[in-house]
C-alpha cells in the first residue's frame, strides 16, 4: 500500500517543504505521485521500466 512507503522528494523541488514536484518511492515496484496532492493516486513503474524511463 502506498501509505506504508517510504517517499523521496525530488530533487528539482529544492527538497524544501513548500515545494511542489514529485515523490518517489522504491521497492520491487516504484510509485509515483505529486507531491502537493499525495492522496490524489499513484502512477507504478516495475524497476525495470522506472530505469529504462530515467535512463532516457
Amino acid at each position: 500500500m502506498a501509505g506504508d512507503r517510504v517517499w523521496r522528494k525530488s530533487s528539482y523541488s529544492g527538497a524544501t517543504e513548500g515545494g511542489e514536484c514529485v515523490e518517489v518511492s522504491f521497492a520491487a515496484d516504484v510509485l509515483v505521485r505529486d507531491s502537493k496532492n499525495a492522496d490524489a493516486g499513484t502512477l507504478m513503474f516495475s524497476a525495470p521500466a522506472w530505469r529504462a524511463f530515467v535512463r532516457m
